[in-house]
């Protein structure tokens, strides 16, 4: 059994922040943990906009704080979100999400990230597998 809490989480190599400050990721379960899947509590600053294509990865979003737009910039769809919200990127769709206020969501991504993911120049993250 795993128990974490996000208090020790934070200040962590499992702490994960954008470069540009716009968003915040506490990484409480992953790859490392060989239980397939990544879950991940991330915020993102109101008023910013912030694209990702997760090309290796699908994706599961369930927004549990703020307000904001998902574009689906795939299919430019352009969807409101709310507490409740939820969103699978199961076609790896290229998105942005533009927060109106701040969003807290929670993740879970398949295959697990391992902590050590960097976004690309397209918001790709690399395929990294952890040694059996």
């Amino acid at each position: 059994m795993i128990v974490r809490t996000t208090d020790e989480i934070t200040d962590t190599d499992r702490d994960v922040a954008a470069e540009n400050g716009n968003w915040r990721s506490k990484r409480i379960v992953l790859g490392g943990d060989k239980v397939g899947f990544s879950f991940h509590e991330t915020v993102i600053k109101a008023g910013t906009v912030n694209e990702f294509h997760y090309a290796n990865h699908i994706e599961a979003v369930w927004l549990v704080e703020g307000t904001g737009k998902l574009v689906d910039l795939d299919n430019d769809k352009t969807y409101d979100l709310g507490p409740g919200s939820m969103y699978l990127l199961n076609g790896h769709e290229r998105h942005r999400v533009e927060p109106d206020t701040e969003m807290r969501m929670l993740c879970v991504f398949n295959p697990p990230v391992t902590g050590r993911e960097v976004h690309d120049e397209n918001g790709v993250y690399p395929l990294i597998e952890e040694p059996a």
